[in-house]
């Protein structure tokens, strides 16, 4: 008789250990009584689960980030691009997450995967390469719309990365440089707009006072006169020249 009842005192102890759970500060936990919901997640701390009248599932409240595999997709205006990204969320509601969802992470996944190429199929590859901030928020909120019922709150979405074709990198390289170039003909045909309106500014000046014009010449002497110049000048005086210019016309 001593002997069974020391067996029996240890297996009340071991039972009475093994209903002790230590839940974290990020964990709460999801109790069912015989198979029922009990209604409010209990943690963090001590927690005593009577098995097998309760059985309890652990869930994590932490942020997960989910990295979206690159996803085939082609966009509005026919280019296949490959495109990946991350997801960030986490869970609100824990007992909503084990009931609503068999497995909230494979799911959320799924979901993510397929809204990223719905969502991008629908736009064009210049929108996908420069409005990126605006797709993030559409798929965010898309996103978080259908993991609500879940107990899941989805806080972030960003494409990571957008893996053009090799042709389509070469064709938009060169549209690039046909860019710049056209930027560098408007510029230069720009200065020579101004510098001709200039020069015809000072064409009338000069001819108002023909005096500028000798001041000129000789501050182009000066210029040329510098230090260790090779160059050889020869002045010749603009009144000359012009009586050349009319023995010419009377000929």
């Amino acid at each position: 008789m001593g002997q069974a009842w020391v067996i029996g005192i240890l297996i009340i102890v071991v039972y009475l250990l093994s209903t002790i759970n230590i839940l974290k500060e990020y964990e709460r936990g999801v109790l069912f009584r015989l198979g029922r919901l009990v209604p409010n997640a209990v943690g963090p701390g001590l927690v005593f689960v009577f098995w097998p009248i309760y059985k309890m599932v652990r869930v994590s409240l932490r942020t997960v980030t989910l990295d979206v595999p690159p996803q085939d997709i082609i966009t509005n205006d026919n280019v296949s691009v490959k495109v990946n990204a991350i997801v960030y969320f986490r869970v609100m509601n824990a007992p909503r997450a084990i009931v609503e969802i068999e497995n909230y992470l494979y799911a959320t996944s799924q979901l993510a995967q397929t809204t990223l190429r719905s969502v991008l199929g629908q736009v064009e590859l210049d929108d996908l390469l420069s409005r990126r901030e605006k797709l993030n928020v559409k798929l965010q909120e898309i996103l978080d719309q259908h993991t609500d019922a879940w107990g899941i709150k989805v806080s972030l979405v960003e494409v990571k990365q957008v893996d053009l074709p090799e042709i389509m990198q070469r064709a938009m390289a060169k549209q690039a440089e046909a860019e710049r170039e056209k930027r560098a003909k408007i510029i230069h045909a720009d200065g020579e707009f101004q510098a001709s309106t200039k020069l015809s500014e000072a064409a009338g000046i000069i001819n108002k006072e023909p005096v500028a014009l000798q001041l000129r010449y000789l501050q182009t002497l000066t210029e040329i006169g510098v230090e260790k110049n090779t160059t050889v000048v020869f002045p010749v005086p603009i009144d000359f020249i012009k009586d050349l210019i009319e023995l010419k016309k009377q000929e």
